[in-house]
């Protein structure tokens, strides 16, 4: 019974796509080009502004259980290294809660994360980047919401029928390491052309937890790559293409698509405000429809999951929504040492 238990409470709190049942696969955000912590910590401060504050909301699966509901958020600061220097320092910091099930299972973990970029050029336009982040990561759930075979009597749920189970244990947590390795470069006649390329590594040391404080489930390594071009196509439009992959155990997601951003003409580098729409695709799994607004330093976004996968039938296509919020801006410097940097455009 306790062997039953557990795996529902693993597959409650990891169930966020069809096949992560299989291994412990980390949350996700339709809008994963925004959760650099999550996705590669040497992406940390990688913007085009010295700060970076935001929040995030996904809702999933409400149309056919208990919602899978995420919350996040996070801070981002980078940083000039000496008056003389050309590299910068990035800091940050991410936290998450993650509830799902009928068991409430929830996953709060926090994640600060230091990134270094290099200059490779006088220029200031092409950088390489290391970053590491060290998060922690507890899991817990409701037991009150749990229902045995013990209280099925003729087939019919009696709740004060004895369930002979001990479950004096409702919390675990873990440690983690991650690290990441990013390089991104600027090109063309005023820097408008941008590529960016990484690779990072979470669960580094493949912590175990179990609730029975035992040897229990050992999480799998996550290796993620990520891509994305940036390019102006006429002076208040610009193109976005991004893609990113997550391998971890037998679970794999790809996710690929692209962003058009039209702004307020004649508004030049920092215009008043702009309309962004694209689309993505999770491999198997979804389209991902993507709507955001900005006036000044302030964004709000949205998408849609269009549950594309075994589960449409059931789901009929509604896969859940997704509220990105943010702020950006720039610090103040007379000497002007924080503004050193030209890329990248994203």
């Amino acid at each position: 019974m306790i062997k039953r238990l557990k795996t529902a409470l693993l597959i409650a709190g990891v169930a966020l796509c069809p096949s992560l049942a299989q291994a412990q696969a980390d949350v996700h955000f339709s809008q994963f080009y925004e959760t650099s912590i999550l996705r590669n910590p040497s992406l940390t401060g990688i913007f085009s502004n010295d700060y970076k504050v935001g929040a995030y909301y996904r809702n999933q699966w409400s149309s056919i259980s208990n919602p899978f509901v995420t919350t996040s958020a996070y801070g981002e600061v980078r940083m000039p290294i000496g008056h003389f220097s050309n590299d910068y320092l990035s800091i940050g910091l991410l936290g998450y809660s993650d509830k799902a099930g009928s068991l409430n299972q929830t996953i709060t973990s926090v994640y600060p994360a230091i990134n270094f970029s290099k200059s490779l050029n006088q220029e200031k336009n092409r950088y390489l980047s290391v970053g590491f982040t060290a998060g922690y990561t507890q899991y817990g759930f409701d037991k009150s919401n749990a229902t045995f075979n013990n209280q099925f009597v003729g087939g019919i749920y009696n709740a004060n029928n004895p369930t002979y189970e001990n479950l004096s244990n409702t919390k675990m947590s873990m440690w983690d390491l991650g690290a990441g390795i990013n390089y991104n470069t600027s090109s063309g006649p005023t820097n408008d052309v941008t590529y960016i390329l990484g690779i990072s590594g979470y669960h580094l040391t493949q912590p175990q937890f179990s609730y029975d404080k035992i040897p229990g489930v050992t999480q799998n390594m996550r290796w993620n790559v990520n891509g994305a071009v940036g390019f102006s196509a006429m002076e208040n439009l610009s193109v976005q293409l991004h893609t990113n992959l997550a391998i971890q155990g037998t679970y794999m997601e790809s996710v690929t698509g692209g962003l058009v951003t039209l702004s307020e003409k004649g508004g030049g580098p920092k215009p008043a405000y702009s309309i962004t729409a694209g689309i993505f695709y999770r491999l198997q799994d979804a389209f991902i429809p993507v709507v955001k607004l900005k006036y000044k330093n302030t964004a709000v976004s949205m998408s849609y999951d269009v549950n594309t996968s075994t589960l449409q039938q059931a789901s009929k296509l509604r896969g859940g929504y997704e509220i990105a919020f943010s702020i950006t801006g720039d610090f103040n410097s007379k000497s002007g040492a924080v503004k050193k940097t030209v890329c990248p455009k994203f």
